[in-house]
């Protein structure tokens, strides 16, 4: 069965299409419907008000979305090309509504507007590129002939898609995360179920409208919200589902592994990124880095540089300009655009991380900039004098703290990064090729950047953590190759 040329989903959209009220329904089988457990609040993170409401799922609810999928996926098969067409559409949709997207994530993620600017046109990219691997998706031919006794035969691979596709994200990166699971999910054949975080559903509610108009089947993609902690067995229990993929912490994500079974996931988890300052770096530039990649929205992000190892040589001069680049940084209401760090997702984790800071103090830290809070709105924090065992470098702050540790010896160093369960990405600021390569080949890391802090990043590149910080590829060709099979033909002459 081809695409439809027109949606035929039901009922009133979800959403006002503007940063003011909104509701997040879901979506199921074709039909926008009302959460069979009711509705939460969706806050407006700087102001603390409410600005939405966001539907609940009953579990019938969930498993009738994953039932829709499934039977999407057996009667409704895209070709490569229809594929494509889809997702450049919606790419150019998301680019026609990137201000409209950007507000709403201003609005429920508390991300200041250049930043969710950049995010919205990160997704328009995410589309654009998993458009493009849609029709580049493809096997191999193995040499069978070259097998002694095997002489008459030709074999070769095919990727096929596995099926039903669950995708569960997070709020610090609430539209472009989405993207990076529905997309890919799409691209290479698959149907999907999204649980966005709670918290944001209003951006990744919008994006399925724009699916929608694009001219998605509208059973190939179910759109459920509700807290984690409910939805999550649910979702793990039902045999429909033939991929997880997973953004957010380790924890939870240590949990969705034990118990899918045989089942592939691919889990992007929690870290505590480090980045490594020599003493031969060009110091502005790591500086204004690195003060970029530890403040960037407000520190939320898995990358989010924590742990700064700055050769004993340079600390203080680094320190300096670091100090200098996050006094230029303006601090609060995320909706003004001359804002570089606004609100953590709420108060209370504003507050938690507060009080992480406030013990290491106590325990002999010394706090070198900011460390006061405003609400939700932590302002950045640079701490010296740590020690290693503090819970401000050992575990995941997910906040805009930077804890700067000096090193005399660049192995050392690595020792020091590597010397934690997690293993996400990685930063070397240093013009030594041998030490830059070494570092290459060294840090226990899924990501290492040379030359940039941990938290760089584009959306085509093949993205992942080691350890506990999860397993399987991000990026749309390696995610496409995650939610597919390699199946091998073979044929006698």
């Amino acid at each position: 069965m081809t695409v439809p040329s027109e949606s035929r989903a039901t009922a009133s959209p979800p959403t006002s299409g503007s940063p003011g009220l909104s509701r997040a329904r879901l979506f199921i089988d074709g039909a926008w419907v009302e959460g069979a457990a009711g509705t939460r609040p969706v806050l407006d993170k700087y102001s603390g008000k409410t600005i939405g409401a966001v539907d609940q799922a009953s579990r019938d609810q969930v498993d009738a979305a994953v039932t829709a999928a499934r039977r999407s996926f057996e009667r409704t098969v895209l070709d490569a090309q229809q594929r494509y067409t889809l997702l450049m559409k919606t790419a150019a949709l998301v680019e026609q509504h990137r201000a409209e997207l950007a507000a709403l994530i201003t609005a429920e993620g508390g991300m200041p507007v250049a930043d969710a600017t950049a995010e919205a046109a990160r997704a328009v990219q995410t589309f654009i590129v998993s458009a493009e691997e849609a029709k580049r998706l493809s096997g191999e031919v193995v040499p069978i002939e070259s097998a002694p006794g095997h002489a008459h035969r030709m074999a070769f691979t095919i990727r096929v898609p596995r099926g039903v596709v669950c995708a569960i994200t997070s709020f610090n990166s609430p539209l472009n995360i989405v993207a990076h699971k529905i997309a890919p999910a799409l691209a290479s054949g698959n149907t999907a179920v999204i649980k966005p975080a709670d918290a944001t559903p209003l951006s990744a509610t919008r994006l399925f409208e724009l699916l929608l108009e694009a001219g998605c089947p509208p059973g190939h993609v179910n759109l459920i919200h509700g807290p984690g902690p409910d939805l999550g067995p649910w979702l793990v229990e039902n045999p429909d589902i033939s991929f997880f993929t997973f953004t957010g912490g380790t924890k939870v994500g240590l949990w969705l592994r034990e118990r899918v079974g045989l089942r592939p996931v691919a889990l992007e988890l929690g870290s505590i990124s480090p980045t490594i300052v020599c003493e031969d770096a060009d110091l502005d530039r790591a500086a204004s880095r690195c003060a970029a990649s530890g403040f960037r929205r407000a520190g939320q992000m898995c990358t989010s540089t924590q742990r700064l190892f700055v050769h004993a040589d340079v600390v203080e001069a680094f320190t300096t300009r670091l100090v200098q680049a996050v006094s230029a940084l303006h601090v609060g209401d995320p909706r003004d655009p001359a804002t570089d760090v606004g609100p953590m997702i709420s108060e209370r984790e504003a507050a938690r991380a507060e009080s992480w800071v406030r013990e290491a103090v106590a325990g002999g830290a010394r706090l070198v900039a900011g460390g006061h809070r405003e609400g939700a709105v932590l302002h950045p924090t640079i701490l010296a004098d740590v020690q290693r065992s503090m819970r401000v470098v050992c575990e995941e702050i997910f906040a805009p703290v930077l804890s700067i540790m000096p090193f005399t010896s660049f192995a050392e160093a690595l020792a020091a990064v590597n010397a934690t369960p997690f293993g996400l990405a990685a930063g070397v600021f240093t013009n030594d090729l041998t030490r830059a390569m070494t570092a290459a080949r060294l840090i226990h890391v899924g990501v290492v950047h040379l030359n940039e802090a941990s938290s760089s990043r584009a959306d085509l590149i093949p993205f992942a953590g080691v350890k506990q910080s999860g397993v399987g590829r991000e990026g749309p060709k390696y995610a496409m190759h995650e939610m597919t099979e390699e199946r091998l033909i073979t044929i006698s002459l």
